[in-house]
């Protein structure tokens, strides 16, 4: 705070640097704003009373006082240390009026009297602003005057009030205005939030039915971006079997106070989350108004869907497996007594169905690629890269497919890598298949340059783990044959499961 000016009583300083006054003055943001004719108007009427050549309405700040209209004059602020204006507002008087400037000692020796601007008349009226003095309206004369009459001080009180209630209004349109631009933008930050979530929010009048509502959720439940909305058309636009859900809860917000919430399907098909609360009630506790939100949900909901279907897929693929793997273990170990072949045999087709479940579990049970179970259980051991070759076209297979065919294509690559073509660097196999007048796709396997073949004396568990892998595919069906140069098999299966 600066120190008090020489010419300014204790007095009147402490008037001048009261708090309450500087916050009024700061609250109104209105000192250096841009002249405003509505206040040169009362400037200049102020001094048509009077008849005198200078009328101003002043502000009082600690340091100077700053004119906000100055009619009869250019200058624009003076130092608060030579104010006539700080001791207006220090007294308790509705004006402050000085004939003769010199004739009072408070002013004899004042800069504004004795230098090139020769003030010789001061009358000056508060302007009070939300109870505090900020300024005055205030008429200055080069010459004494001693002929002021009751009515013109009146006359000058009275436009003192109308400055001060111009300031208030004033302020008042500036606070709106910023209010609204700040709302404006809240709006918009808003909006943007409530797009970027698929937010739907509304408002229910429940007194007449009519939801006042966004665009999005406009969206949500296909109504015209227009019209008006009535209750009965969103609850129309929610599928059956869920509306019963959404009308107990929004019963349960009016009857218990207690927030509303559900979860319901669309007739579109889309899912949503709604939340709300009744915010107004009558008298008699009825409900008048309820605001609320709607979110989409959908591809979460069809997420939980898909997992849960993954879970029960599982769950039945998991008991299927384990019941192979025994049955694999308990004939394996049947054709092979010695635990070294047993181990070899067994994690030979342990190592295939696990090879099946991996590739299947990367693609949520949703089946293989008929090249990716091929490549899997059949290239993958082509020693160079030039003993197997394959032709056909990719197919989608189910998940009972690539299994079952997984494993007769690992038994059949296992029995031609120790037996057959695969077991010495002339033989050759090949894959080949395609789609048959009924719509199967048959698999045509042929092995040619290895050892002699002939037909088995027993059917060993290799031979029925090939004709038996697919027994849970309806339809299919395998058959092998023993030409002397080399193993041939045909798988026939549906492309799509009975």
């Amino acid at each position: 705070m600066p120190e008090r000016p020489a010419a300014l009583s204790p007095d009147v300083w402490n008037s001048v640097i009261s708090p309450d006054r500087l916050a009024a003055l700061s609250a109104l943001s209105i000192l250096d704003s841009p002249d405003d004719p509505d206040f040169d108007r009362l400037s200049r009427l102020a001094a048509s009373v009077f008849a005198a050549p200078v009328g101003l309405v002043t502000l009082i700040d600690t340091e100077r006082q700053w004119f906000k209209s100055c009619y009869g004059t250019d200058v624009r602020e003076t130092p608060t240390g030579i104010s006539f204006c700080a001791h207006t507002i220090a007294s308790e008087a509705t004006h402050m009026i000085v004939p003769d400037m010199l004739a009072d000692p408070r002013f004899v020796d004042n800069p504004l009297v004795t230098g090139e601007h020769r003030i010789r008349f001061y009358v000056g009226a508060p302007i009070i602003v939300r109870g505090e003095k900020l300024g005055t309206l205030c008429v200055l004369d080069r010459v004494p005057r001693n002929d002021i009459q009751p009515g013109q001080i009146e006359q000058l009180r009275s436009l003192a009030d109308t400055v001060a209630a111009l300031f208030a209004l004033k302020d008042e349109s500036r606070v709106r205005a910023q209010t609204a631009a700040e709302l404006i933008r809240e709006e918009w930050r808003h909006a943007l939030t409530l797009e970027a979530g698929k937010v739907g929010s509304w408002i229910w009048d429940v007194r007449t039915g009519v939801v006042t509502a966004n665009d999005i959720l406009r969206r949500l439940f296909g109504l015209d971006p227009h019209a008006e909305i009535r209750i009965e058309q969103i609850f129309a636009a929610i599928e059956d079997v869920t509306r019963g859900q959404v009308e107990a809860a929004v019963e349960a917000s009016f009857r218990d106070g207690v927030d509303y919430h559900s979860e319901f399907r669309l007739q579109s098909g889309r899912w949503l989350m709604g939340r709300g609360r009744v915010y107004q009630r009558d008298a008699a506790g009825a409900p008048e108004i309820m605001m609320g939100v709607n979110v989409d949900i959908t591809e979460a909901h069809d997420g939980a869907d898909r997992t849960r279907v993954l879970l029960r897929e599982l769950n039945h693929r998991v008991k299927n497996t384990l019941a192979m793997i025994q049955s694999l273990a308990r004939q394996t170990l049947r054709q092979n007594s010695d635990p070294q072949r047993f181990i070899e045999a067994f994690s030979g087709r342990l190592r295939a169905l696990s090879d099946a479940h991996a590739l299947l579990a990367d693609r949520d049970w949703s089946g293989l690629r008929l090249l990716e179970v091929v490549t899997s259980q059949v290239l993958a051991h082509d020693r160079d890269g030039r003993q197997v070759s394959i032709e056909g076209e990719d197919v989608h297979l189910p998940p009972d497919h690539a299994l079952g065919l997984g494993l007769i294509l690992n038994e059949l690559t296992s029995n031609a890598r120790r037996f057959g073509a695969l077991s010495v660097a002339s033989g050759r196999v090949t894959l080949r298949w395609a789609r048959d007048a009924q719509g199967l796709l048959v698999l045509d396997w042929k092995e040619r340059g290895g050892p002699m073949v002939g037909d088995p004396d027993h059917r060993g568990l290799g031979t029925r783990l090939i004709e038996r892998s697919l027994d849970k595919v309806i339809g299919s069906a395998v058959t092998l044959g023993f030409p002397s140069d080399g193993v041939e098999a045909r798988i026939a299966l549906p492309l799509d499961p009975v």
